[in-house]
């Protein structure tokens, strides 16, 4: 199923919109049964959720100028739930309603391999990601990583002449670090792919590459580490992949070395311990990310319709408060905030979905809310 042009549109400009990310878009298509519904909504939601300021929704012109630079770019966008969206990805929670491509029309997506590590790599690190991506990437498995010096350059350098996926933490005309971006050029230029969520000319933030790690995740049957220190960005991947269902290896290194200790941990939780590509291969013989998908059950893109504007019942101001005094900055599991305010599960929705959009709270992993400080 593809979304029309006028889909595409509204898509577009639901999940630029101020505190609208893939969760919130996903909720709000549910509720209202299409991005153009959502939008009429929005404004009256975050009233009532207490904000005063109006939320910034981005105009049609603004929409249509990023619809332009994306075709100029030699790009396109992907919805989820297209027959070319990554089906991998379609099973990751959070993932992007609409991905940005340039590159890769003739990949295989579903034999995927991700390879992340540290950006200050020694040359044996830098060998060993040769030698298993490389190795991989000849077996027919196509090497995911973010472009990052380091290991994730060495990965898509080893997997070149096959073909693989750069996610970009900004816009595709925001290469990071600039010293890559001849190597995103040869990528594209090999039938590989560059990927991002974000707009044409986002400069990427630091906050915004563990958003892009979540997509690394999310497109790979599993995720090699290869050097990585006790808190970096792969140990993020890592975990993140285990969030998804899929499989997590580590190479081994040096107790001596500070890059071999986030790997190293890893393996004495539980990662599988490996040394060449063929100890990849065989444990993802059996690989099986997750048995659905978040957007399968659409009878268009749009995902399933649910009850469109207001329910018949729907929250009061008594309700609010009642659920704002049960908030608190401590993170509070939705099930228990439904129990002490006595509110049933469609009322507690709508509120949490009004606040959020307010920008007044906060989420955490395990279904955590809080007030945001």
């Amino acid at each position: 199923m593809a979304l029309t042009p006028q889909q595409r549109f509204d898509w577009l400009r639901l999940i630029r919109t101020e505190n609208v990310g893939p969760v919130m878009f996903r909720k709000l298509l549910n509720r209202f049964g299409s991005a153009s519904e959502a939008l009429a909504f929005l404004p009256e939601l975050s009233r009532k959720g207490g904000r005063e300021a109006p939320l910034k929704i981005p105009s049609a012109g603004q929409i249509e100028a990023e619809l332009a630079a994306i075709e100029k770019s030699g790009a396109r966008l992907i919805a989820a739930g297209e027959a070319n969206y990554p089906a991998l990805l379609g099973h990751a929670a959070g993932a992007p309603p609409l991905l940005i491509v340039r590159g890769g029309e003739n990949l295989n997506w579903s034999r995927t391999v991700a390879i992340v590590g540290a950006r200050n790599a020694s040359a044996a690190g830098q060998r060993m990601t040769k030698l298993v991506g490389g190795d991989l990437a000849d077996s027919g498995y196509l090497i995911i990583s973010g472009l990052a010096r380091g290991i994730d350059a060495a990965a898509h350098k080893a997997a070149l002449a096959n073909g693989t996926v750069a996610v970009l933490a900004g816009g595709l005309d925001r290469i990071y670090p600039d010293e890559n971006k001849p190597l995103a050029e040869e990528i594209v230029a090999h039938g590989g792919a560059l990927v991002t969520e974000m707009p044409m000319g986002w400069e990427p933030r630091a906050r915004d590459f563990p958003r892009r790690n979540r997509i690394v995740a999310g497109l790979s049957l599993g995720v090699i580490v290869i050097e990585a220190a006790k808190r970096s960005g792969s140990l993020i991947t890592a975990r993140l992949a285990l969030e998804h269902n899929r499989e997590v290896f580590a190479v081994p290194g040096s107790p001596l070395d500070p890059r071999s200790e986030g790997a190293n941990s890893l393996i004495r939780q539980g990662a599988t311990l490996v040394n060449n590509a063929a100890e990849v291969i065989e444990s993802l013989s059996t690989a099986n990310p997750a048995q659905h998908t978040l957007f399968e059950e659409a009878d268009e893109p749009e995902f399933h319709t649910a009850s469109r504007g207001e329910t018949n019942d729907p929250p009061t101001t008594n309700d609010r408060t009642r659920l704002l005094e049960a908030l608190s900055i401590t993170p509070t599991p939705v099930d228990e905030l439904a129990e002490q305010t006595g509110l049933d599960a469609s009322a507690l929705q709508i509120l949490l979905m009004e606040f959020d959009l307010a920008g007044r709270i906060e989420w955490a992993s395990g279904q955590l809310v809080s007030l945001r400080q």
